[in-house]
């Protein structure tokens, strides 16, 4: 199910009935911010994730590592 032109049109003159042409760009503004606040914390998650699935290889390489050393 999709919008077509009528359906658009129909919602942008409620949408400025309700709120005025003032609020606007007002409301334009902080939507895009949160927005961008939603891609940046999802980005963070992604990268934690990425970072966490990695750590542990890490860890066996150090403690490899460390044991050689012990040994040598």
């Amino acid at each position: 199910m999709s919008l077509g032109w009528p359906e658009i049109v129909l919602v942008l003159l409620v949408v400025l009935l309700l709120f005025g042409a003032n609020r606007i760009p007002e409301i334009a503004r902080s939507l895009g911010k949160a927005t961008r606040e939603f891609k940046r914390a999802r980005d963070e998650f992604a990268d934690e994730i990425k970072n966490a699935d990695s750590e542990p290889e890490k860890k066996v390489a150090a403690e490899s590592k460390d044991e050689g050393d012990k040994n040598a």
